[in-house]
């Protein structure tokens, strides 16, 4: 006698993955990380598909094992054009027939039938305008117009679900909170180019800053920090690594002018094996930001041990809780005494470290993943 497998099918879920076409921000990062966990969960049956012409050669390659990828190139520009007039272009058109469309970088398609997730990273176009580019600046209006289509939304920190129900309007049983997570230190080994942080960086003792070169990021004001520690330790330097953004032109027009120039490394491109080489071995991570929506950089920084400093902005001190220094943003001088006691302060600098190994095991991406599969199957479920 045999029995039959009577369980449903797994839900058809389409992840947009156009933030993996182009180079790795920190939404890339969380693309790649739930795609890769989505595409081994047996509870789900993955589809990729990115809105891209340029980058429609590549979206074979960024779909991982287990997931199927659906080509069918649309201009990225079109295709926002399209979705702010109507709901043409829709998610089954985009991906085939499926159950549920996740936009996991703040836009989510049309689903044509389909439910719609759109996961909300923070609300920096609506904080800080004039920090954003002509396409994050389309998000808010999108979004919207996704909310007056029943989307849900998924945010990775409770900051950010307040912020949206209270800029939207939106009922707190349509928002899900599952947080980022972070990937476990794997054995020290040099970059892929095999250097090691402190080659990168140019010194054996330095200050890292780590991520995409945005204005609130206000990485000059780390420059200045640097300029007011660097007499007093003629051994320190500083790293600044990441890809250039809207605030480049500040962050050069403040190296032009420190007097330590010559001990600033300026890192525009590095790939996994150097981040991680950098954050190894850096004395203290630096996040000075004006706003965050979670903060993924100390969270990196916890699990390899270096000690973090940042500012008690937005998420931030939800996601570190005791186990960084925070200090006020937009204020230099508080930015100093933080990383004096990172860099200096032996005994609490030890301690810090200890409570960010501990931190960081509340966030792991196997997590992520799980709850947004629980996600997808409490919206699916009615």
């Amino acid at each position: 006698m045999t029995t039959s497998d009577t369980s449903p099918p797994a839900p058809r879920v389409a992840l947009d993955v156009t933030s993996l076409l182009g180079p790795l921000t920190g939404v890339g990062v969380f693309v790649r990380e739930i795609a890769d966990g989505l595409a081994r969960d047996p509870g789900v049956d993955l589809r990729t598909f990115a809105v891209s012409w340029r980058g429609r050669g590549r979206l074979r390659e960024v779909t991982p094992d287990g997931a199927r990828a659906v080509a069918r190139p649309l201009p990225a520009r079109l295709a926002r054009a399209a979705w702010h007039r109507s709901d043409l272009v829709t998610a089954r058109q985009l991906a085939g027939p499926v159950d549920l469309v996740h936009g996991p970088n703040f836009v989510v398609p049309p689903g044509g039938g389909a439910a719609e997730l759109v996961t909300v990273h923070d609300l920096t176009a609506l904080h800080y305008p004039e920090m954003c580019t002509p396409d994050v600046l389309e998000w808010p209006d999108l979004l919207r117009r996704a909310l007056d289509r029943g989307a849900w939304v998924h945010t990775v920190s409770a900051f950010v679900a307040d912020e949206v129900r209270d800029a939207f309007g939106l009922a707190p049983d349509r928002t899900l909170v599952v947080p980022n997570g972070t990937v476990p230190p794997g054995p020290e080994v040099p970059g892929r180019d095999g250097m090691t942080g402190r080659e990168l960086a140019g010194g054996d003792r330095y200050v890292l800053a780590l991520g995409t070169v945005d204005p609130r990021k206000d990485l000059p004001s780390l420059v200045a920090a640097f300029d007011a520690l660097a007499p007093e330790d003629p051994d320190l330097h500083l790293a600044i690594a990441g890809a250039d953004g809207l605030g480049t032109p500040a962050l050069v027009g403040a190296l032009e002018a420190s007097p330590h120039g010559h001990r600033i490394a300026r890192l525009p491109e590095v790939d996994d094996d150097q981040r991680v080489a950098l954050l190894r071995g850096a004395s203290t991570v630096a996040y000075p930001s004006r706003y965050e929506g979670f903060g993924l950089v100390p969270l990196e920084a916890m699990a390899v041990g270096t000690p973090v400093v940042a500012t008690a902005v937005g998420a931030v001190p939800e996601v570190v809780g005791d186990a960084a220094v925070l200090v006020a943003p937009n204020d230099v001088d508080a930015l100093v005494a933080g990383l004096e006691v990172a860099l200096y302060d032996g005994p609490r600098a030890a301690r810090l470290v200890a409570a960010g190994m501990a931190r960081v095991e509340r966030f792991a991406w196997s997590d992520t993943v799980a709850g947004l599969v629980s996600a997808y199957r409490r919206i699916l479920s009615g």
